[in-house]
């Protein structure tokens, strides 16, 4: 992939090197003990919370570096920056505004507005503070564990999580959460694997339209793309972790559906043709 000479994003927040340090104040048990305390004694409840440690996130080490010290948090700002070209031109074409998107770096956990995660979860948009958060020993896993190497691979990772950023956008993705509050489990998986599935075509839209104004892609590029979204495919990863196939529990899709999508995203570039709801 042809990325060195690309822009880089100002919406990347690099929360690598923090750590959680929850306090006892804020809500919950720790409130209730807190009020309990203050009616015994007297006390103006405010005054006893001011004086508790809050929930904070304070670094462990100094800030990480960028650039050449840091190529690979320099990639995912170039992948960041060319889907944003892509979409604010696409948004504007249909007469509506993009609204970037912010991507956060983590290490081991992270506090968003849809709740705490681990790394173990992978990388995930969280609709509630439009931020894409990934920890980045995530594309050693997809190296080492899934089996798809290579810099395309790891950009289309990216360009899925903003394929949901733009399902917030355009409202579709409200109205899927909406619709699972109202259906049974097995029908609100499938809504969950149309979603994931259409987000895997919104990905291949972007490299089809970064690949005919900026030229990105190299040979075999496609074919790393393909590969990693066949491995993260709900039938393999679940033949990794339990031995055999359950497709009514089926979340993200089978490697032979993410394969297609993405592949219908790439090769028309419309986004017309990534309804996986009809």
């Amino acid at each position: 992939m042809r990325w060195g000479g690309g822009r880089r994003s100002a919406n990347v927040e690099d929360r690598r090197g923090m750590r959680m340090s929850p306090g006892i104040a804020g809500g919950g048990l720790g409130a209730i003990v807190i009020v309990i305390l203050a009616l015994l004694f007297g006390v103006d409840p405010r005054m006893l919370t001011q004086m508790l440690p809050q929930e904070s996130s304070v670094p462990a080490q100094g800030p990480a570096v960028s650039g050449e010290q840091d190529p690979l948090a320099d990639f995912v700002s170039v992948v960041l920056a060319d889907t944003e070209d892509t979409w604010n031109e696409l948004f504007r074409r249909g007469g509506a505004q993009y609204v970037e998107p912010t991507l956060v770096l983590f290490s081991g956990a992270v506090q968003s507005a849809c709740g705490f995660a681990q790394a173990a979860v992978g990388p995930f948009y969280c609709p509630a503070d439009q931020k894409v958060y990934i920890d980045l020993s995530f594309y050693q896993d997809l190296r080492s564990r899934f089996e798809a190497p290579g810099d395309f691979a790891q950009a289309y990772v990216i360009a899925h999580e903003i394929g949901h950023h733009v399902q917030n956008l355009l409202g579709i993705a409200g109205k899927v959460r909406e619709r699972q509050q109202q259906v049974p489990e097995a029908q609100a998986n499938a809504l969950s694997v149309r979603m994931e599935l259409q987000a895997d075509c919104l990905a291949g839209i972007w490299a089809h339209h970064a690949d005919r104004t900026r030229q990105i892609l190299e040979q075999g590029d496609v074919e790393e793309a393909l590969n990693a979204a066949a491995q993260i495919g709900d039938d393999r990863m679940q033949m990794r972790g339990r031995g055999y196939v359950a497709p009514e529990s089926f979340t993200h899709g089978s490697s032979e559906q993410r394969v297609r999508w993405f592949r219908t995203g790439l090769e028309s570039g419309n986004l017309r043709g990534c309804d996986t709801f009809s």
